[in-house]
């Protein structure tokens, strides 16, 4: 008997996924990080060949389905294809980036002039990409922890620093906002962390592969009550387990160097937004154009 009513959405199913995740065996953890990563796959494929890419048996992919609440595979597979349906119907995130590493295959891709136009279109892609998939109301939801806390922690490790490193210049910007880059400096990372209180905010930013330290970090925010605004490209990522709000990010790759590109653009978003909210809270809506300007 169908359980229509009382089937999850997509919302739902996505949310239980990040919940649930480490309490998934491997093997449903492989069908877990395929449903989050490739939604059209999910909606268009047949069930043999979404098995075949999650490397898992088909009857695998119907467990995790009835693991989350459907009847079947076909019954959540119907919610996808629902979801592809209601946008105006383009070619998917991956399958646009293999469309570009194509077409720059076939032109001089070592000279530089060659490179520059592949990172371009590349991150100029990434962009397009990152104004359809993140929601307004994560948005604003971010802009208003920023505004509430007291202070603002930020940690992005290797790859990551300059996503934090630009938050921690910017901010401060913006009022006189109190933010603290949590950078290790003289190998005090779990000193700075353990300053993290309730009423402050800490944004981490992390791509793969995860550094440790930054999910040891937000860990220890959890634990101390603070908020946490996590930026990574999963939603499965170690620093996006008890965050408040993930913004899952696909920056571009070309040949292995991963661009910043998308997620420094969120950040500056995030930075600019307060201030103009800030501004706009203020008697009379008056502006302190010096510091706006900085940021």
């Amino acid at each position: 008997m169908r359980r229509m009513a009382s089937s999850p959405t997509l919302a739902q199913l996505r949310s239980d996924i990040v919940r649930r995740h480490e309490s998934l065996s491997p093997r449903l953890k492989q069908v877990a990080a395929f449903v989050l990563e490739h939604p059209n796959d999910i909606g268009l494929q047949t069930l043999a060949v979404i098995a075949g890419r999650c490397h898992v048996q088909p009857s695998t992919v119907v467990r995790f389905a009835k693991a989350f609440g459907y009847d079947g595979a076909s019954e959540m597979q119907k919610l996808f294809r629902e979801e592809i349906l209601s946008f105006a119907p383009s070619p998917s995130y991956a399958d646009r980036v293999q469309q570009l590493a194509e077409r720059a295959g076939s032109a001089d891709p070592l000279s530089p002039h060659g490179l520059l136009q592949e990172f371009a279109d590349n991150n100029a892609l990434a962009l397009e990409h990152l104004k359809s998939s993140v929601p307004r109301g994560d948005l604003e939801a971010a802009v208003h922890l920023i505004r509430q806390a007291e202070t603002i922690f930020l940690i992005g490790l290797r790859r990551s620093f300059p996503v934090a490193s630009y938050l921690a210049y910017a901010l401060p910007h913006v009022e006189n906002k109190r933010a603290w880059l949590i950078d290790g400096l003289a190998g005090m990372l779990s000193e700075q962390g353990a300053m993290l209180r309730r009423g402050d905010l800490l944004i981490a930013t992390s791509f793969r592969p995860y550094a440790k330290e930054t999910a040891e970090i937000v860990a220890h925010a959890r634990e101390a009550g603070a908020g946490i605004i996590a930026i990574s490209d999963s939603r499965l990522a170690p620093i996006a387990r008890g965050a408040d709000i993930v913004f899952e990010i696909k920056d571009a790759e070309v040949r292995q160097f991963r661009s910043l590109t998308a997620s420094l653009c969120l950040a500056q978003t995030l930075v600019i937004s307060y201030a103009f909210q800030t501004q706009a809270g203020k008697p009379g809506g008056s502006r302190r154009g010096g510091k706006r300007r900085q940021a």
